[in-house]
């Protein structure tokens, strides 16, 4: 062993540079610090530094983010307000949060048992997920089958066929108002496809797949719950164009000004369109159109005294008569063609007795 003993000097030292390294480490990837001063390459860098966790990746951006939150507070109002005429008491759903995380944290995170259900969204790939927590879902049920407002022992099983058949009636209520509230972004046809009681069994993507969880607080009389809409980032991805501000914003009943009107007459004016007078149609074999030549002629059923056709942007507009104008083919406006009136609906036959 060496017999070498530290100076008071070198002690000192070695205790510094040991509080320095502590330092550097406690650096944790959820703090911040300001003005670090770090060097790279020679230049003296400062700034906020801000952890990201790789396990998490932020996939879905701010902007679709904030029209998922502003499509589904309308849509909580809306169901909130059915759901209160389906239970005739007063019903309460508030948004709580629009978050993204992965499957598996998702999946983990729920009861077992719980009423989670795989939604089909045409044209969205894949699934959707609405989980209703079992401490709201059997005070409705029992809502359903004329319970009062007495709170009951909170029940911890699976549905049975015939609750599956009550809850049902929610499901689809939830999923009619959601159709309505995603009109402004996308047109989709929710349906239900299955119903499963333990979500851990159910892996509709990977586990470590980022997902858009949006939560629902449920109160119906003294009762709390949660209702938890899960969203696949990849269910999503295709038309996360359309998740723009300007896509699903609505913009009231507000009266444009005569400055506006005039500005988009201004802009219209100058727009160039393709009109198109349509001389006439008619039908002829693939063995007489390869054996044309010049001079031949093709007949038709149109009348030389019967108008032309004059479509703009290939729509029908406009009767017209052809001719000719300073040695130019020309066709002269007669009348404007009526738009197509809306077929009326049959009425029902009376029933015979």
């Amino acid at each position: 062993m060496s017999e070498d003993i530290l100076s008071q000097s070198e002690v000192e030292n070695l205790l510094n540079s040991m509080e320095a390294t502590g330092a550097a480490r406690s650096l944790t990837p959820g703090k911040r610090k300001e003005d670090l001063g770090v060097t790279a390459g020679g230049v003296r860098v400062t700034g906020k530094i801000t952890a990201y966790d790789f396990k998490r990746p932020e996939r879905v951006g701010k902007e679709q983010m904030r029209a998922l939150q502003s499509v589904h507070e309308g849509f909580s109002r809306n169901f909130g307000a059915a759901l209160s005429a389906m239970l005739r008491c007063i019903v309460e759903l508030k948004l709580t949060s629009v978050d993204q995380l992965t499957y598996g944290e998702f999946v983990y995170s729920l009861e077992n048992p719980t009423c989670f259900n795989l939604i089909r969204a045409e044209p969205l790939d894949g699934h959707l997920i609405l989980d209703i927590n079992p401490t709201i879902l059997f005070p409705i049920i029992d809502r359903l089958l004329g319970g009062g407002k007495e709170q009951g022992t909170p029940t911890r099983r699976p549905l049975t066929e015939i609750e599956l058949r009550l809850v049902s009636r929610i499901t689809s209520l939830f999923l009619k108002e959601m159709k309505g509230a995603w009109d402004n972004v996308l047109p989709i046809e929710p349906v239900v496809d299955r119903v499963e009681s333990n979500a851990q069994l159910v892996q509709i993507v990977p586990p470590n797949e980022v997902v858009v969880l949006i939560s629902f607080e449920l109160t119906v009389g003294e009762v709390r719950g949660m209702l938890n809409l899960c969203i696949p980032f990849n269910s999503i991805e295709r038309v996360s164009n359309k998740l723009q501000s300007n896509s699903w914003a609505t913009y009231g009943g507000r009266q444009s000004s005569p400055d506006n009107r005039d500005r988009v007459r201004e802009r219209l004016d100058a727009s160039i369109v393709e009109v198109r007078a349509m001389l006439a149609r008619t039908k002829i074999t693939m063995k007489d159109l390869i054996e044309l030549r010049v001079g031949d002629i093709i007949t038709t059923e149109q009348d030389v005294k019967s108008p032309l056709t004059v479509a703009i942007q290939n729509v029908p507009k406009f009767h017209a008569s052809p001719g000719a104008l300073k040695g130019k083919k020309a066709i002269q406006i007669l009348a404007p063609i009526d738009p197509p009136k809306p077929a009326a609906k049959a009425k029902p036959e009376p029933a015979k007795k």
